[in-house]
């Protein structure tokens, strides 16, 4: 799809690494002016030093305040990509507090909050536009030690679908990419026990974990004009294991 993005604005948060980073380069080589927010500076001067046409904005989505602030000036946005997100995985009986607030407080609090800053611009402009919200198949299937994770990524999609349903009048399309485990460095590391993966890769029909850009490739085609009539799916890149 190189070049169909070509003209628009697109904004992904949590682009310093894994699926963001990705995401964010892959726009970049369609054609897209693109704003890559992280946290982290060091992964921003990073990653324009390997693409010197990338914007970046440095901000902590946790923060409601210094969000407002940081996109205040971010003018014109066509495609959003809500990818940050907290992992702290735990069993059910030692779920804390501080691990809840964390997950539900990235996922989707903030989630929400970005998406009402660049859905209020793209209603104003009156261009319509895409956002595309990471989710994960923990949403849909229960997994041990996810709990609190699979919980806000179910928050997220019955988030994605009220924002197809409200926003879908001002031609601005929501939908969500729930992955399996993709082998990003995080998600290497977390699934290298051979006896922890061959659980999950039992119940996957492909028999294998996704790559990153089989993710970025599902992601780049719900924000293009190719999938203009899609609002409100949860779109499975799990290789089967939601339908197995």
């Amino acid at each position: 799809m190189e070049g169909s993005l070509a003209h628009k604005r697109a904004l992904v948060t949590g682009a310093g690494k894994g699926i963001g980073r990705a995401t964010a380069k892959a726009l970049l080589a369609c054609g897209a002016e693109v704003i890559a927010l992280t946290r982290t500076q060091s992964d921003l001067d990073s990653l324009v030093q390997e693409c010197p046409k990338m914007l970046t904005v440095c901000v902590d989505i946790n923060d409601w305040e210094a969000t407002e602030n940081a996109l205040k000036d971010v003018g014109r946005i066509d495609l959003l990509v809500n990818n940050a997100a907290v992992v702290i995985l735990q069993p059910f009986l030692s779920v804390t507090e501080d691990a809840f607030d964390k997950m539900f407080g990235v996922n989707v609090k903030a989630l929400l909050h970005i998406s009402q800053i660049i859905a209020r611009r793209m209603k104003c402009c009156g261009g319509g536009g895409s956002i595309v919200n990471i989710s994960s198949q923990a949403s849909q299937s229960a997994v041990r030690d996810h709990a609190v994770y699979g919980a806000s990524k179910g928050a997220v999609d019955t988030l994605t679908k009220v924002m197809a349903l409200e926003l879908g009048p001002h031609q601005i399309r929501v939908n969500a990419v729930n992955p399996t485990v993709v082998m990003t460095a995080r998600g290497r590391t977390g699934w290298s026990d051979p006896t922890k993966a061959a659980g999950m890769l039992s119940r996957i029909p492909l028999q294998r974990f996704a790559e990153i850009d089989e993710v970025v490739n599902a992601i780049i085609f719900l924000l293009s004009d190719r999938s203009s009539m899609i609002n409100g799916v949860t779109l499975p890149v799990d290789g089967g294991f939601l339908s197995s």
